[in-house]
């Protein structure tokens, strides 16, 4: 996404224009892009052409081959699956073109672009606050578990003594049943 929001026009081998699936696909993906999402073959098929189209496998037979066309000339770029039975995702190279009838495309404006910019940056900052949230409650278990650990020895290290220190004794235990209640709590909130 980074890529094409930052890239130049393009020049590209294919025509582009207006009426014809390459323009519509590249619209259509440009759109889904604006919202941070990348599409597969059945999205795209699903905005442009409605449900019904989606179920036909020769219609999208069709759309794959003109986009894996779109893809050799670099208007698109055909994206790693995560999982191999996913459907193959797809993505802009860049919001601008020039085709090869020299004919400027464009699929976002520069206040699109700008504002999609800025929203990238909202959210990789919000990314990065939730990692370190998780890190941080990551690392209160652990050491939440090892003060379990810890206490639940001295418990029964102190069971073990001849003479039971009752002080020694009750301060592990509620300290182990109280560490106990927080990772649990901590454990139910992470689901």
């Amino acid at each position: 996404m980074e890529r094409a929001l930052n890239s130049q026009t393009k020049a590209v081998n294919i025509r582009l224009r207006e009426g014809e699936y390459q323009f519509s696909l590249a619209k259509a993906i440009a759109s889904f892009e604006m919202e941070f999402r990348f599409p597969n073959v059945k999205d795209l098929v699903r905005k442009l052409f409605g449900e019904k189209r989606t179920e036909d496998p020769q219609f999208l037979s069709k759309i794959q081959t003109i986009l894996k066309k779109m893809a050799k000339s670099g208007v698109v770029k055909i994206l790693p699956k995560e999982k191999p039975w996913e459907l193959q995702r797809y993505a802009l190279s860049s919001f601008k073109f020039e085709d090869v009838e020299k004919t400027a495309v464009i699929f976002a404006t520069e206040d699109e672009i700008e504002r999609a910019r800025k929203s990238m940056r909202i959210q990789s900052k919000s990314e990065v606050v939730a990692a370190h949230q998780t890190g941080s409650k990551t690392l209160l278990l652990v050491l939440l578990v090892s003060v379990i650990i810890i206490s639940f020895a001295v418990v029964v290290w102190a069971l073990m003594q001849p003479n039971v220190n009752p002080v020694v004794f009750l301060s592990a235990l509620c300290l182990t049943t109280l560490a106990s209640l927080v990772v649990g709590t901590l454990i139910v909130k992470r689901k």
